[in-house]
């Protein structure tokens, strides 16, 4: 694929809203990103698209403005393998901030041991279609028996139509497993649908967490996507002490409204009335994954 070949995707909403709700102390976004500056940190030749530069510095004006003092990041296919933004993030943090990372097939147990150094806790494999499909299942297993010593999990981002095939290798994993976006479910099926049924089987498996966040992706109302709703408020019924949530900030590949991230914090408060369980999905259950050393 040429670089003329290769989609820009939008930008974040520049004037992020203050949110009528304020996070607790220690809350965390437990999906972001940080994107370039491409002249700094290049994107992958082989990416399936390019976004706008989202460095370092405007995830942490972001979060000063919605209230939140820990973060999450996930390595974005746009970077492949290449580690760099991500760690840079993590060091620059303070200790506030941990990672997930995309790794190499080859990739070897002395190289995971120097990312565990560098904050990260977590490897992630996209399932994805538009952003290459089915990883090598060999592979697959192969790093997460490398990931287990370390105490990491693995995050699957996997689109709904791929829950229920995907269900049988996903019971079989071994080590805590986080579940993106709510499993990118559609909103317009409502929760009795067999995606969003198979996820909350899932569920029910003590090393399985969701994340209830991507309510832009799952959205058939636009915004402020309050169509996700039901989804999360069962998710909390369900599992309360293995949800985690996050912006998703700067949200690639959006093909309909851009959500402005004050308004989904406040989505969020809206969807769990009461303040104990915020805290617990916004302060104790991030603790418990990714600073438990």
């Amino acid at each position: 694929m040429s670089m003329r070949e290769i989609p820009t995707c939008k930008g974040p909403d520049p004037d992020t809203k203050t949110p009528r709700y304020r996070p607790p102390a220690g809350a965390c976004d437990t999906h972001c990103h940080i994107f370039g500056p491409g002249a700094v940190f290049p994107y992958a030749p082989a990416r399936a698209y390019t976004p706008p530069d989202a460095p370092y510095e405007a995830l942490r004006n972001l979060h000063r403005i919605l209230g939140i003092s820990r973060a999450v990041i996930v390595h974005a296919s746009c970077h492949g393998s290449d580690m760099r933004v991500t760690l840079d993030g993590i060091a620059r943090s303070g200790g506030t901030m941990r990672g997930v990372c995309v790794v190499d097939p080859g990739v070897t147990d002395a190289e995971l041991a120097r990312l565990h150094e560098g904050g990260i806790r977590g490897v992630r494999f996209n399932f994805v279609k538009h952003l290459g499909g089915m990883p090598d299942m060999d592979v697959f297993r192969r790093v997460l028996s490398q990931v287990e010593p370390l105490g990491w999990h693995v995050v699957l981002h996997l689109d709904a139509q791929d829950i229920v095939p995907l269900a049988p290798v996903i019971s079989a994993i071994r080590i805590p497993f986080v579940i993106d976006h709510m499993a990118r479910v559609k909103a317009k099926d409502g929760v009795d649908q067999p995606a969003f049924a198979q996820l909350r089987e899932l569920m029910k498996n003590p090393l399985a967490w969701v994340k209830v966040c991507g309510a832009e992706r799952i959205s058939s109302a636009g915004a402020p996507f309050r169509d996700a709703l039901p989804f999360i408020r069962t998710l909390a019924a369900d599992a309360p002490d293995r949800l985690l949530w996050g912006t998703d900030w700067p949200h690639p590949n959006i093909a309909g409204d851009m959500p402005n991230d004050g308004d989904l914090v406040d989505l969020l408060a809206e969807a769990i009335a009461d303040e104990a369980l915020r805290h617990r999905i916004l302060v104790d259950n991030p603790t418990r994954l990714y600073w438990q050393d």
